[in-house]
Order: structure tokens, then C-alpha cells, then sequence
């Protein structure tokens, strides 16, 4: 039993051809590994292109016992067949014994929004009379504007943003690009910061001149340092919700769709390969529903 060529070959296909993060790679080629290791325990000596649904089963019912999560069930069952979706591209294998092979369900969580006036009151609380405040205001507006996740909002380009064309280019996951329009409110603090902050920073390091933002050393910002500025608004706001910059995509997408967006165009607008993660914000607001019943329902209606 030798996996080796193949698992190299998986991670150049990978890296090349899927360009997923190093992080993802290093993850399914763990997942590769526990399988080889359950056929080793097994004294199954087979390789790929021998391997048979029932032997992934097996596989399955042995992480179960090992008493591996859901979540990561769900992951290795990913990698598993990302990996024979390549072994079939390079005819290694002829039939795909993941096809068949069913993950555990996973419960679909309702992301946590803010509603448009905690939104107001957060961009409130920023101190315009600051450099950064003048900064901090253009990127939560862009992030409630557009929706981006925020490793798209630090990579975001100067040469990307089209002010009077009201649009963003930008580069999701595994380099896919996209066009988010942007609304004029986002764009006239962008603008601020463009022409007013921005242009004054004389050191602005060589290889960050294109960011769009930048830290006061002139170099594109942190994941960390965009989370720490989230969160020291929601705290000056008064906001006891687990906010995050993914907090602000999660609400981009919610209040479009709960005023009437599309969901085609809502999946476009926020790079969602599957349509399918985009209906997770077409829930209900509990309390309207609520609402709706106590006054509509022939049983709940006081008599006049």
C-alpha cells in the first residue's frame, strides 16, 4: 500500500488548480491520512484505486467510534471526495466509491444579525475627528455595503474601487473575482478617507501603495486589527451581541433579502459557489412572526 504519489499529486492539483489556502491543503491531507491509518489498523493493503464504498463506510463507522464531531465528519468527507474527483481527472480510478457515501447532518445555524439601527448606532460611535475614526467609519461602511468577508475587505485595491461607477472588484475565495455594487454612503466615507487621511500619510510602504486601507505604518491592515475595531464599536454602542466582520456580512445579506432581494443576486453579491448557503438568511424574524399570529390568528383576536 503506497499513497504517497498520490496524495503529492493531490496537494499539487490542489494548489494549482483549485488554489485553496495552505491551511485547507494541510487539512485534507490530514483527513487522507486518517484514512491510510484506519487501512493500516485494518490490515486493509489497498490502494486508491482499489478502494470500494463499503470499505469507506467502515472507515466512517470507525471515526464514530473514535468519536470525531459532526463538523469534522462532514470536512473529511469533503476532502474525500475532492480526492477522488481528482484520482478520476487523472483516470487513476474509474468510478468514484465517494459517490454514494452519505456524511452525518449537520444542524443549519441561523447567523447572528444586527438590525439596521445597532448597524446606525455603531457607526455612530466612531470619532470622525480621528485619522483612524475617518478610516474605521469608510471600512464598516464598505463592509455593510458590500458584504465582503473581511480578508476581502483588507485585500481591497485602489485599483479595484470605481466611485462613480458605484462598483468594487473583488477577489474571493480561491481567487474568483466578482463584481459587489456599493452604495453612495459607502462610497462618499471611502472617498474621505481617500482624499483627505490617506492622501496625507507620507509613509506608505512600496509594495501596500495599492491597498485600499492601510495602518498608520502605511501597510495593508490585520484580520485582527479589522476584528478589534469591530468590536471596540459594538462595545462603545452598547451592543451585547458577538459581533464580529462577519457579523456585518451575515446582516448585508439578512436585510436584503427580508426587504425583497433576489436570492440569485444576494449568492452573486456575496461569492456563494452553492445557492444553498445563500437560503440560511432567508429565515423569518421570530418576533414578526410572533407578531403576526397574536393579531391575525381567528384565536388569538379579542372581540370588539
Amino acid at each position: 500500500m503506497n499513497w504517497h504519489p498520490y496524495i503529492n499529486g493531490f496537494k499539487a492539483y490542489l494548489l494549482l488548480e483549485r488554489s485553496l489556502s495552505d491551511h485547507t491543503i494541510a487539512a485534507y491531507q490530514m483527513d487522507l491520512r486518517k484514512l491510510t491509518e484506519f487501512l493500516e489498523l485494518a490490515e486493509y493493503d489497498l490502494n486508491p484505486d482499489q478502494i470500494e464504498l463499503k470499505h469507506l463506510e467502515k472507515f466512517i463507522h470507525w471515526l464514530n467510534e473514535l468519536g470525531l464531531g459532526a463538523r469534522s465528519q462532514a470536512r473529511l468527507l469533503s476532502a474525500l471526495k475532492t480526492f477522488y474527483k481528482y484520482l478520476l481527472i487523472e483516470d487513476v480510478v474509474s468510478d468514484d466509491p465517494t459517490a454514494l457515501l452519505e456524511g452525518p447532518r449537520l444542524p443549519r445555524k441561523i447567523p447572528q444579525v444586527l438590525t439596521y439601527d445597532e448597524i446606525q448606532r455603531m457607526l455612530a460611535v466612531i470619532d470622525l475627528s480621528q485619522d483612524h475614526g475617518v478610516r474605521n467609519r469608510a471600512m464598516l461602511e464598505t463592509l455593510y455595503a458590500s458584504g465582503l468577508r473581511v480578508t476581502e475587505l483588507i485585500d481591497l485595491r485602489l485599483t479595484n474601487f470605481f466611485p462613480d461607477l458605484g462598483f468594487l472588484r473583488v477577489i474571493g475565495k480561491g481567487d474568483k473575482e466578482r463584481i459587489v455594487p456599493i452604495g453612495e454612503e459607502a462610497v462618499k466615507h471611502i472617498n474621505f478617507y481617500l482624499t483627505g487621511v490617506r492622501r496625507a500619510m507620507n509613509n506608505i510602504h512600496r509594495d501596500h501603495a495599492n491597498y485600499l486601507f492601510l495602518n498608520r505604518r502605511g501597510k495593508k491592515l490585520s484580520r485582527v486589527m479589522v476584528f478589534l475595531v469591530v468590536k471596540e464599536c459594538a462595545e462603545l454602542a452598547g451592543i451585547s451581541k458577538n459581533v464580529s466582520p462577519h457579523t456585518f456580512r451575515h446582516s448585508f445579506a439578512t436585510h436584503l433579502i427580508e426587504g425583497g432581494a433576489d436570492l440569485k443576486a444576494v449568492q452573486d453579491m456575496l461569492g456563494h459557489e452553492s445557492i444553498l448557503t445563500t437560503e440560511i438568511y432567508t429565515h423569518l424574524d421570530t418576533d414578526y412572526l410572533r407578531e403576526t399570529i397574536l393579531t391575525f390568528h381567528p384565536r388569538n383576536r379579542k372581540e370588539p
